[in-house]
Protein backbone atom coordinates (compact mmCIF):
# COMPACT_ATOMS: atom_id res chain seq x y z
CA UNK A 1 0.00 0.00 0.00
CA UNK A 2 0.77 3.37 -0.31
CA UNK A 3 1.26 5.55 2.16
CA UNK A 4 -2.02 7.56 1.70
CA UNK A 5 -3.99 4.11 1.65
CA UNK A 6 -2.01 3.17 4.99
CA UNK A 7 -2.69 6.68 6.62
CA UNK A 8 -6.34 6.47 5.80
CA UNK A 9 -6.37 3.06 7.75
CA UNK A 10 -5.33 5.03 10.67
CA UNK A 11 -7.26 8.39 10.49
CA UNK A 12 -9.78 9.83 8.58
CA UNK A 13 -8.64 11.76 5.57
CA UNK A 14 -10.07 15.04 4.77
CA UNK A 15 -9.05 17.52 2.12
CA UNK A 16 -8.66 21.04 2.80
CA UNK A 17 -9.56 22.61 -0.63
CA UNK A 18 -12.25 24.02 -2.44
CA UNK A 19 -11.30 22.78 -5.91
CA UNK A 20 -14.15 20.33 -6.84
CA UNK A 21 -11.67 18.66 -9.49
CA UNK A 22 -9.27 17.71 -6.92
CA UNK A 23 -11.93 16.57 -4.12
CA UNK A 24 -13.73 14.41 -6.93
CA UNK A 25 -10.30 12.86 -7.60
CA UNK A 26 -9.21 12.38 -4.48
CA UNK A 27 -12.37 10.79 -3.17
CA UNK A 28 -11.74 12.07 0.89
CA UNK A 29 -14.35 11.70 4.03
CA UNK A 30 -14.47 15.15 4.85
CA UNK A 31 -13.83 18.42 3.40
CA UNK A 32 -12.80 22.01 4.66
CA UNK A 33 -12.52 25.55 3.48
CA UNK A 34 -11.42 28.88 4.80
CA UNK A 35 -12.25 32.25 3.41
CA UNK A 36 -8.31 32.06 1.78
CA UNK A 37 -9.17 28.24 -0.25
CA UNK A 38 -13.01 29.96 -1.35
CA UNK A 39 -11.14 33.18 -3.35
CA UNK A 40 -8.90 30.50 -4.68
CA UNK A 41 -11.48 28.62 -5.98
CA UNK A 42 -13.43 31.50 -7.63
CA UNK A 43 -10.68 33.15 -9.23
CA UNK A 44 -9.84 29.00 -10.63
CA UNK A 45 -12.56 30.44 -13.20
CA UNK A 46 -14.25 27.00 -12.35
CA UNK A 47 -17.03 28.82 -10.27
CA UNK A 48 -18.34 31.15 -13.12
CA UNK A 49 -21.51 30.06 -12.83
CA UNK A 50 -22.19 30.66 -9.79
CA UNK A 51 -20.88 34.38 -9.73
CA UNK A 52 -22.97 34.94 -12.30
CA UNK A 53 -26.13 34.67 -10.02
CA UNK A 54 -25.37 36.83 -7.24
CA UNK A 55 -25.47 39.96 -9.72
CA UNK A 56 -27.22 42.76 -8.05
CA UNK A 57 -26.60 40.68 -4.25
CA UNK A 58 -24.85 43.16 -1.29
CA UNK A 59 -21.09 42.25 -1.07
CA UNK A 60 -22.14 40.41 2.16
CA UNK A 61 -25.49 38.13 0.94
CA UNK A 62 -23.00 37.67 -2.16
CA UNK A 63 -20.22 36.03 -0.24
CA UNK A 64 -22.85 33.91 1.68
CA UNK A 65 -24.26 32.71 -0.84
CA UNK A 66 -21.03 31.97 -2.97
CA UNK A 67 -19.63 30.20 0.07
CA UNK A 68 -22.86 27.97 0.71
CA UNK A 69 -23.30 26.88 -2.97
CA UNK A 70 -19.64 26.35 -3.21
CA UNK A 71 -20.17 23.95 0.49
CA UNK A 72 -23.58 22.01 -1.21
CA UNK A 73 -21.43 21.45 -4.03
CA UNK A 74 -18.26 20.06 -2.08
CA UNK A 75 -20.92 18.07 -0.36
CA UNK A 76 -22.05 16.37 -3.73
CA UNK A 77 -18.68 14.31 -3.87
CA UNK A 78 -17.94 13.73 -0.24
CA UNK A 79 -19.48 11.14 2.19
CA UNK A 80 -18.99 13.27 5.14
CA UNK A 81 -18.88 16.97 6.42
CA UNK A 82 -18.12 19.90 5.16
CA UNK A 83 -16.87 22.63 7.17
CA UNK A 84 -17.53 26.23 6.00
CA UNK A 85 -16.14 29.11 8.12
CA UNK A 86 -18.19 32.16 9.82
CA UNK A 87 -16.96 35.32 8.70
CA UNK A 88 -13.55 35.83 10.67
CA UNK A 89 -14.74 39.70 11.07
CA UNK A 90 -17.39 37.97 13.69
CA UNK A 91 -14.36 36.39 15.00
CA UNK A 92 -14.78 38.79 18.74
CA UNK A 93 -18.63 38.66 18.50
CA UNK A 94 -20.07 35.47 19.68
CA UNK A 95 -23.72 36.89 19.13
CA UNK A 96 -23.13 37.64 15.36
CA UNK A 97 -21.11 34.45 15.16
CA UNK A 98 -24.24 32.57 16.25
CA UNK A 99 -26.51 34.47 13.81
CA UNK A 100 -24.06 34.16 10.99
CA UNK A 101 -23.91 30.41 11.56
CA UNK A 102 -27.44 29.63 11.75
CA UNK A 103 -27.71 31.63 8.55
CA UNK A 104 -25.23 29.62 7.10
CA UNK A 105 -27.08 25.85 8.37
CA UNK A 106 -30.48 27.16 7.05
CA UNK A 107 -29.16 28.21 3.25
CA UNK A 108 -27.68 24.87 3.35
CA UNK A 109 -31.06 22.90 4.38
CA UNK A 110 -32.69 24.86 1.45
CA UNK A 111 -30.81 23.13 -0.75
CA UNK A 112 -31.00 19.74 0.71
CA UNK A 113 -27.72 19.61 3.13
CA UNK A 114 -28.45 18.47 6.54
CA UNK A 115 -26.79 20.13 9.22
CA UNK A 116 -25.19 16.95 10.34
CA UNK A 117 -23.33 17.56 7.35
CA UNK A 118 -21.75 20.83 7.91
CA UNK A 119 -18.91 22.25 10.62
CA UNK A 120 -19.25 25.72 11.75
CA UNK A 121 -15.97 27.15 11.59
CA UNK A 122 -14.83 29.57 13.93
CA UNK A 123 -11.72 30.89 14.96
CA UNK A 124 -10.55 29.42 18.53
CA UNK A 125 -11.21 33.19 20.23
CA UNK A 126 -12.80 33.11 23.87
CA UNK A 127 -15.80 35.07 21.93
CA UNK A 128 -15.71 32.52 19.59
CA UNK A 129 -15.62 29.46 21.41
CA UNK A 130 -18.16 30.57 23.75
CA UNK A 131 -20.09 31.40 20.10
CA UNK A 132 -19.40 27.47 19.66
CA UNK A 133 -20.49 26.03 23.06
CA UNK A 134 -24.19 27.68 22.43
CA UNK A 135 -24.43 26.57 19.00
CA UNK A 136 -23.32 22.37 20.09
CA UNK A 137 -26.12 22.62 22.52
CA UNK A 138 -28.48 24.32 19.65
CA UNK A 139 -27.42 20.90 17.84
CA UNK A 140 -24.89 22.85 15.07
CA UNK A 141 -21.74 21.18 14.97
CA UNK A 142 -18.45 23.61 14.90
CA UNK A 143 -15.00 23.44 13.95
CA UNK A 144 -12.73 25.57 15.90
CA UNK A 145 -10.00 27.06 13.32
CA UNK A 146 -6.53 28.57 13.93
CA UNK A 147 -5.69 27.03 17.31
CA UNK A 148 -2.00 26.96 18.21
CA UNK A 149 -1.81 26.76 21.90
CA UNK A 150 -3.30 24.30 24.76
CA UNK A 151 -4.82 27.03 26.51
CA UNK A 152 -7.30 27.24 23.14
CA UNK A 153 -7.69 23.49 23.19
CA UNK A 154 -8.37 22.97 26.64
CA UNK A 155 -10.86 25.96 26.03
CA UNK A 156 -12.81 24.01 23.64
CA UNK A 157 -12.93 21.17 25.06
CA UNK A 158 -14.67 22.80 28.36
CA UNK A 159 -16.92 23.90 25.72
CA UNK A 160 -17.54 20.77 24.17
CA UNK A 161 -17.28 21.34 20.27
CA UNK A 162 -17.30 18.59 17.80
CA UNK A 163 -13.63 19.49 16.47
CA UNK A 164 -10.71 21.43 16.97
CA UNK A 165 -7.95 22.36 14.10
CA UNK A 166 -4.47 22.75 15.34
CA UNK A 167 -2.49 24.41 13.01
CA UNK A 168 1.21 22.34 12.47
CA UNK A 169 2.77 24.08 9.53
CA UNK A 170 2.15 27.60 11.19
CA UNK A 171 3.22 26.80 14.50
CA UNK A 172 6.53 25.26 12.51
CA UNK A 173 6.75 28.84 10.13
CA UNK A 174 7.11 30.64 13.63
CA UNK A 175 9.59 27.89 15.06
CA UNK A 176 11.77 28.35 12.34
CA UNK A 177 12.03 32.20 11.92
CA UNK A 178 12.01 32.33 16.03
CA UNK A 179 15.07 29.82 16.03
CA UNK A 180 16.63 31.09 12.83
CA UNK A 181 17.00 27.85 11.33
CA UNK A 182 15.30 25.76 8.32
CA UNK A 183 16.12 22.12 9.23
CA UNK A 184 13.92 21.20 11.89
CA UNK A 185 13.95 17.14 12.87
CA UNK A 186 9.50 16.04 13.31
CA UNK A 187 10.92 14.99 16.90
CA UNK A 188 11.78 18.79 17.81
CA UNK A 189 8.83 19.73 15.49
CA UNK A 190 6.70 22.05 18.09
CA UNK A 191 3.83 21.97 15.19
CA UNK A 192 4.07 18.15 15.35
CA UNK A 193 4.42 18.22 19.34
CA UNK A 194 1.54 20.64 20.14
CA UNK A 195 -0.94 18.11 17.72
CA UNK A 196 0.55 15.08 19.82
CA UNK A 197 0.14 17.27 23.38
CA UNK A 198 -3.37 18.14 22.56
CA UNK A 199 -4.54 14.41 21.49
CA UNK A 200 -2.94 12.99 24.55
CA UNK A 201 -4.19 15.91 26.90
CA UNK A 202 -8.14 15.40 25.26
CA UNK A 203 -7.57 11.40 24.92
CA UNK A 204 -6.36 11.10 28.78
CA UNK A 205 -9.53 13.42 30.29
CA UNK A 206 -11.67 11.92 28.31
CA UNK A 207 -12.93 14.73 25.99
CA UNK A 208 -15.07 13.75 22.83
CA UNK A 209 -13.98 16.97 21.16
CA UNK A 210 -11.87 15.50 18.30
CA UNK A 211 -8.53 15.97 16.69
CA UNK A 212 -7.94 17.12 13.30
CA UNK A 213 -4.19 18.40 12.63
CA UNK A 214 -4.29 20.81 9.91
CA UNK A 215 -1.69 23.25 7.92
CA UNK A 216 1.06 20.47 7.03
CA UNK A 217 4.55 21.22 5.11
CA UNK A 218 5.21 17.76 4.53
CA UNK A 219 4.17 14.58 4.58
CA UNK A 220 7.08 13.85 6.97
CA UNK A 221 4.54 15.87 9.28
CA UNK A 222 1.18 14.29 8.45
CA UNK A 223 2.62 10.79 8.72
CA UNK A 224 4.33 11.79 12.44
CA UNK A 225 0.55 12.40 13.70
CA UNK A 226 -1.22 9.39 12.20
CA UNK A 227 -3.59 7.75 14.17
CA UNK A 228 -5.10 11.24 15.17
CA UNK A 229 -8.92 11.49 14.91
CA UNK A 230 -8.61 13.79 11.21
CA UNK A 231 -6.17 15.09 9.42
CA UNK A 232 -7.15 17.54 6.92
CA UNK A 233 -4.86 17.70 3.80
CA UNK A 234 -3.79 19.59 0.80
CA UNK A 235 -4.03 18.00 -2.50
CA UNK A 236 -0.43 18.58 -3.09
CA UNK A 237 0.70 16.56 -0.14
CA UNK A 238 -2.54 14.05 -0.56
CA UNK A 239 -0.80 13.47 -3.91
CA UNK A 240 2.34 12.95 -2.48
CA UNK A 241 1.35 11.05 -0.02
CA UNK A 242 -0.37 8.50 -2.79
CA UNK A 243 3.22 8.26 -4.35
CA UNK A 244 5.01 7.63 -1.74
CA UNK A 245 5.79 4.34 0.06
CA UNK A 246 6.92 4.94 3.38
CA UNK A 247 5.88 3.07 6.07
CA UNK A 248 2.95 4.95 8.17
CA UNK A 249 3.27 3.64 11.62
CA UNK A 250 0.52 4.54 14.16
CA UNK A 251 2.14 7.29 16.44
CA UNK A 252 -1.18 8.47 18.23
CA UNK A 253 -3.51 6.18 20.11
CA UNK A 254 -5.83 6.61 23.05
CA UNK A 255 -5.30 6.31 26.58
CA UNK A 256 -5.07 3.57 28.13
CA UNK A 257 -6.35 5.41 31.85
CA UNK A 258 -9.04 8.38 32.17
CA UNK A 259 -8.38 10.65 35.00
CA UNK A 260 -10.47 13.58 35.86
CA UNK A 261 -10.80 16.44 33.70
CA UNK A 262 -9.59 20.10 35.60
CA UNK A 263 -11.52 22.67 36.38
CA UNK A 264 -13.19 24.34 33.77
CA UNK A 265 -10.95 27.85 32.19
CA UNK A 266 -12.35 31.05 33.22
CA UNK A 267 -12.41 33.85 30.68
CA UNK A 268 -9.66 35.46 32.50
CA UNK A 269 -7.26 32.38 32.67
CA UNK A 270 -7.91 32.13 29.11
CA UNK A 271 -6.68 36.13 28.24
CA UNK A 272 -4.02 36.06 30.46
CA UNK A 273 -2.90 32.38 29.30
CA UNK A 274 -3.02 33.69 25.42
CA UNK A 275 -1.16 36.92 25.87
CA UNK A 276 1.69 35.86 27.42
CA UNK A 277 1.85 33.21 24.80
CA UNK A 278 4.22 33.77 22.07
CA UNK A 279 2.13 31.81 19.59
CA UNK A 280 -1.14 34.15 20.39
CA UNK A 281 -0.04 36.28 17.54
CA UNK A 282 -0.82 33.66 14.85
CA UNK A 283 -4.32 33.88 16.30
CA UNK A 284 -4.32 37.54 15.01
CA UNK A 285 -2.60 36.92 12.02
CA UNK A 286 -4.77 34.52 10.95
CA UNK A 287 -7.90 36.10 11.15
CA UNK A 288 -6.36 39.36 9.67
CA UNK A 289 -5.13 36.45 6.94
CA UNK A 290 -8.52 35.44 6.21
CA UNK A 291 -10.69 39.31 6.66
CA UNK A 292 -7.56 40.03 3.73
CA UNK A 293 -9.02 36.95 1.94
CA UNK A 294 -12.77 38.14 1.93
CA UNK A 295 -11.72 41.90 0.44
CA UNK A 296 -9.84 40.30 -2.01
CA UNK A 297 -13.04 38.04 -2.93
CA UNK A 298 -15.03 41.04 -2.92
CA UNK A 299 -12.44 42.90 -5.39
CA UNK A 300 -12.71 39.85 -7.58
CA UNK A 301 -16.97 39.97 -7.02
CA UNK A 302 -17.06 43.67 -8.19
CA UNK A 303 -14.66 43.06 -11.18
CA UNK A 304 -17.02 40.06 -12.33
Amino acid sequence: MNSLEQLSQLTTIVADTGDLTAIARLKPVDATTNPSLITAAFASGEHDELLSQIKGLDTDTAIDTLTVALGHQISQLIAGRVSTEVDARLSFDTDATIAKAHDYIERYAKLGVDKERVLIKIASTWQGIKAAEQLEKQGIHCNLTLLFTDTQARACADAGVTLISPFVGRITDWQKAHENRQDIAISDDMGVNSVKSIYQFYKSHGYHTQVMGASFRSIEQIIALAGCDLLTISPALLDELANSQLAVPRQLSAADNITAKPAALSQADFEKAQESHPLNSLLIKGIDGFIAAREKLVEQLIKA
